[in-house]
């Protein structure tokens, strides 16, 4: 678990250092898009007093701006000072780092992108939870299930309900949730279709299938949630139950005995409408319609979405959310989950909010004024969700979090009840804001179990009703609880794990994947901070080890990154999917503002520009070797054209005549290392050998070397890794310094210029030549990024530059490719 506490080193790439002290600055470690509100908070245990803060360009060590007015708020825990720093002011991207007091925050990023990818990052959590089929064991589970239970006249029967989603670290699986879960990512996708990419199958593996990841990723919820209802009335809200916890386990080893023998089928649990008990716990189940609400508008939407993919589900989709309707219509009440051992369920008591998203959803899919006016009548029960603004609440005791039904009604085309659905969606929030004014972080929600999920919802709500009425009363407790789930919270974490990789998140989860040091829970959200006395009173709760985030407890509100509290640090399913729509238009934000980043990527780096324009980059890598450099730089003036290159530490301090060449010339010149390290092994790319301290130390000195030689490091923000060999964890690294990886187009042969005849993989230049036009022919070089080395081995006698590097462009020229640097090439 990384602690970072910024220090700044002027006029280069600064460095994040390891220590406690008694100031800190929380920021949203992902970033900050340039027109979103931008609020840090300043935490100090003693009483120090803040007049000015300001904020620092991370590249020059410059003041940027300074501000006289700290907003002093109310004190958290150990700490005696708080305030809310705004550098809203800020709109111009760069990477950055607040100065107040006596303390430097982490470093961050100020631009467009700082959100791309993070909609399709969260999926690697849902796919994970697969039940059935899991990707992440690449192995088959639960394949038995089911036996019926609490069904009048079926119980002990086989139903054959496989699939879906684990809930959280057990394995079990849930209709309340899981549904909600599908609508999220159902509602986000219509939303924002065009953040979605597709790199998986429908079974979760790696491979496209034409499909976007989250349509793939709806489809195994809907397929689940479809087999849970097989016939008009015939619903199941539950499989298995709490006996499922009997230490940790993968899913393909699961062998509970739930009487029907080992691993050999759970119980499923059918909707009665009563009560259902098992040992000596009873929910207080009423009726049926908080679940065949959820069934009616997961498959009501669901017929949308998959319209275009499946259309025979699609139409038969739409035909049971008729019927799940009209069994809730049936069977008014909450249908409570069931436990055996022990007296935690979702105890959730509100069920007209699910009739009601449910009519809204059949009268947008039907436009049938019957559900609109039905629609209304279930709204009216229930103006407010009534967890908002209230200090406490029992485990999803008001569920879903947010009423989606009341943001479909607030946009309808009738405008009186546009009018009440608007203010009943703004009574929520006004709740929640008059709850969060003496909260530093300006985070009003109670700390209850899965207060993130919370978080997430409030959020959510802020933003539809932004986008709904343009009014922006709410836009900065909105900012704010995002980027409380990114960092700026009193602990400093993100609450995401993994995200982002570069900053501080859970890294201890309560999961059997880190139990079994298989694995972590990678894009999942975890529950989140809770009262002190939900911790205390828990069953089987504590900590395994000391507790890194002591100085931030305190005696009210606690997390611990520690896998033994499952209370804080469970990531659960329907959180995480929540999270959906926030992301994609976050992300989708960016894309209004950047454009479409049309680049294709292999483990986070670019690898190919916008393969719809006829442009090639040409780029040039050394680190000790400069005998092309003359050849090259005349080739490139005589056929005019701008190339790009990248040197280590080690060839700025040799050639920095050749550096001031370049550079006069206009060409590109970056950054390649500075010591060119080998940053994860050959044989395994997952493995990663350097630490993130090596890898900032590192590029921190080719940075400052590169400064010295009068390149400006703000302006050259693209990087190719030594070896042009890095991973993910690398190109994340990268990320959090505000840097591109950028790795050659693989198929030419171009990199292996530097190969000598006695290696297995030496390419004469002839080769290279006829492989690049061979590629050409064949698939064309849209957006290709050919890579030379600016020198090669003696042993090489035949260098690419001497003869065919000016053919290869000539050529290509003649057939309509137009040479462009790469910062041109990549886009913002």
């Amino acid at each position: 678990m990384k602690k970072i506490v910024g220090v700044l080193v002027a006029g280069v790439l600064s460095l994040g250092t390891a220590v406690w002290g008694g100031e800190w600055i929380r920021v949203n470690q992902l970033g900050y898009l340039p027109a979103s509100p931008k609020v840090a908070v300043y935490m100090s245990d003693e009483a120090v007093d803040v007049e000015s803060y300001a904020l620092v360009d991370d590249c020059t060590g410059e003041e940027v701006m300074r501000f006289d007015n700290p907003r002093p708020t109310a004190v958290w825990g150990q700490m005696q000072r708080t305030y809310r720093l705004d550098f809203s002011g800020c709109n111009r991207p760069g990477i950055y780092r607040l100065r107040a007091g006596k303390t430097f925050s982490p470093r961050f990023v100020i631009g467009p992108r700082v959100y791309d990818g993070t909609a399709d990052f969260i999926l690697r959590y849902m796919r994970q939870q697969r039940c059935g089929f899991n990707p992440f064991e690449r192995d088959s589970c639960h394949t038995h299930d089911g036996y019926i239970v609490y069904h009048p006249i079926r119980s002990g029967q086989h139903i054959d309900v496989r699939g879906g989603w684990h809930d959280a670290s057990d394995q079990l699986q849930y209709v309340t949730t899981s549904a909600n879960a599908t609508y999220q990512m159902m509602f986000a996708y219509l939303k924002n279709p065009e953040v979605y990419g597709d790199a998986y199958d429908a079974n979760g593996l790696p491979g496209a299938n034409g499909i976007p990841d989250i349509v793939d990723e709806i489809k195994w919820g809907l397929d689940w949630l479809n087999r849970m209802n097989p016939s008009r009335g015939e619903m199941y809200n539950q499989i298995a139950d709490d006996r499922d916890h009997k230490g940790f386990k993968l899913p393909s080893q699961d062998d509970i005995d739930y009487g029907w023998g080992k691993g050999l089928g759970r119980p499923v649990y059918y909707c009665s409408g009563e009560p259902q008990v098992r040992g000596e716990f009873t929910n207080a189940t009423t009726g049926v319609a908080s679940t065949a609400g959820k069934y009616a508008s997961c498959f009501a939407l669901g017929a949308q979405v998959l319209a275009d993919y499946y259309p025979e589900m699609a139409d038969t989709l739409l035909a049971k959310a008729r019927d799940a309707y009209r069994h809730g219509v049936e069977h008014p009440g909450v249908c409570q989950t069931a436990s055996v051992v022990s007296p935690y369920i979702y105890e959730e008591c509100n069920w007209t909010d699910d009739m009601e998203l449910a009519a809204a959803q059949l009268y947008l899919s039907t436009g049938e004024s019957s559900y609109l006016q039905a629609a209304v009548e279930y709204g009216r029960f229930e103006p407010v969700t009534p967890w908002m603004g209230a200090d406490s609440a029992r485990h999803y005791q008001w569920y879903p979090f947010i009423n989606l039904g009341h943001y479909h009604l607030a946009g309808v085309d009738d405008r009186r009840v546009s009018r009440e659905f608007t203010r009943n969606l703004r009574s929520g929030l006004e709740r929640v804001l008059e709850r969060a004014q003496d909260n530093p972080f300006l985070n009003g929600v109670p700390a209850i179990w899965c207060s993130n999920n919370l978080t997430a919802a409030v959020a959510t709500q802020c933003r539809l009703y932004r986008e709904l009425t343009g009014d922006d009363r709410y836009r900065e407790m909105e900012a704010s609880l995002i980027d409380w789930l990114f960092g700026c919270n009193p602990w400093g974490t993100s609450m995401i794990t993994e995200l982002p990789l570069w900053g501080d998140y859970p890294v201890d989860p309560h999961t059997p994947l880190i139990a079994l040091k298989v694995g972590t829970t990678v894009g999942g959200l975890v529950d989140g901070p809770v009262y002190a006395s939900i911790f205390n009173n828990l069953r089987g709760v504590r900590l395994s080890r000391e507790d890194p985030y002591v100085p931030f407890q305190s005696a009210d509100v606690v997390y611990h990154d520690d896998m033994q509290d499952y209370s804080t640090n469970e990531p659960t399913m329907d959180g995480t999917a929540s999270l959906s729509y926030l992301l994609s238009s976050l992300q989708r934000e960016g894309i209004e503002t950047a454009g479409p980043d049309r680049n294709e990527y292999a483990c986070g780096g670019i690898v190919r520009t916008d393969r719809s324009q006829r442009q090639i980059s040409l780029v040039f890598t050394a680190a000790d070797k400069n005998d092309g450099a003359q050849r090259i730089l005349e080739t490139l003036e005589k056929c005019g054209v701008q190339g790009s290159f990248f040197f280590t530490g080690e060839f700025y301090e040799r050639f920095p005549q050749t550096v001031q060449a370049l550079h006069k010339a206009g060409h590109y010149v970056g950054a390649h290392s500075d010591g060119h390290l080998l940053y994860c092994a050959w044989e395994r790319r997952d493995s990663t050998l350097i630490d993130q301290s090596l890898f900032e130390q590192d590029m921190q000195a080719v940075y400052g070397r590169m400064s010295r030689a009068g390149i400006d490091p703000s302006q050259t923000r693209i990087f190719i890794p030594p070896y042009e060999y890095y991973n993910e964890t690398i190109a994340a690294w990268a990320r959090g310094m505000g840097l591109r990886i950028v790795n050659f187009t693989p198929g030419t042969w171009t990199n292996a210029d530097y190969t000598t005849p006695d290696m297995k993989n030496y390419r004469s230049n002839r080769a290279i030549y006829n492989r690049v036009m061979e590629v050409e022919k064949r698939e064309g070089l849209n957006g290709h990024i050919l890579l030379f080395h600016l020198g090669t081995d003696e042993r090489r006698t035949d260098k690419f530059y001497d003869r065919y590097l000016e053919r290869l462009i000539r050529t290509l020229q003649k057939r309509g490719y137009i040479f462009t640097t790469l910062p041109e090439a990549v886009g913002k």
